[in-house]
């Protein structure tokens, strides 16, 4: 008897699905990493440079990050006088042609000796710049509205002659920020200068001063040309209060180059105006 056929055996094919990498297969950690490494480099290039910088370097830094930041004497002695916690005879740090020496309040060149063409001219115009500063100070403090910026002249005598500086501080600025525009502050006190100093013929020399803050790019200019503009708005000014045009000698901005604090060159003081009355003597 023949043997039965074998039945035929089914055909399974198996499908087998392979379940996606897990998450520390991507590459999403990088990235994290990355930031972590890059944050840590910052942190110790800031620490590096903390270690590696004086003082001074790094409130110039600072300053520059925050421009509107101005340090103010409210601690110190004597902040709410009328130097506003300097005193008359304190060293004048501002830097004056070779061969002086002096205070603030007044700056005496060492070879000025006398003699006969001191007496006919430098003394006769010494005397003068001490009774006009005398009356210049009575004038403002005899205003209440006008007494706190007595604070803010400063009073030089220079080769050239006397040097009346109008500085800025914390409550008072002599223009617009970043323009040539005077402030009503300004003005006002401009024309109480204006009105000492008409009575005498001297020539009259305008220096513009600015501080290291460089001035914003949307603007258009930089500190020489705000400096020199500053210089003839404040010329135009006194023309206006009744200086004659004839007197004006020089007119000049000087930027940031010839700080009044020295050793800080974004400190307020340095922007300012200075007007000076040149000695007679000169022109002999």
């Amino acid at each position: 008897m023949a043997k039965a056929a074998e039945p035929i055996r089914p055909v399974i094919v198996k499908k087998i699905y392979e379940a996606p990498h897990a998450g520390h297969h991507g590459g999403a950690w990088k990235v994290a990493y990355a930031d972590f490494v890059t944050a840590m480099m910052a942190f110790f290039l800031l620490m590096w440079l903390l270690g590696a910088t004086t003082e001074k370097q790094r409130k110039a830094l600072a300053d520059y990050f925050s421009p509107t930041l101005v340090a103010s004497k409210q601690d110190s002695a004597g902040s709410t006088s009328f130097f506003g916690g300097d005193s008359i005879t304190s060293a004048d740090k501002y830097p004056h042609r070779a061969g002086q020496t002096g205070t603030r309040s007044m700056t005496i060149p060492r070879d000025a000796t006398g003699g006969p063409k001191e007496a006919s001219g430098i003394g006769k115009d010494r005397a003068k710049f001490q009774d006009l500063r005398a009356r210049l100070l009575l004038k403002l403090q005899a205003d209440k509205a006008m007494k706190r910026f007595a604070r803010n002249l400063r009073f030089t005598e220079t080769r050239e002659g006397l040097r009346i500086d109008m500085v800025d501080e914390a409550n008072f600025s002599m223009f617009v920020s970043g323009t040539d525009i005077l402030t009503p502050d300004a003005v006002q006190l401009l024309s109480r200068v204006a009105d000492t100093i008409r009575e005498l013929p001297n020539g009259i020399i305008i220096r513009g001063h600015t501080d290291a803050q460089p001035v914003s790019r949307g603007l258009g200019v930089n500190n020489w040309q705000l400096s020199a503009a500053r210089a003839e708005a404040t010329r135009a000014h006194l023309v206006r209060s009744a200086l004659p045009q004839r007197q004006f000698v020089r007119i000049e901005g000087v930027a940031e180059r010839e700080p009044y604090i020295p050793s800080n060159p974004y400190d307020p003081k340095n922007r300012r105006m200075s007007i000076t009355l040149g000695w007679t003597s000169v022109s002999e």
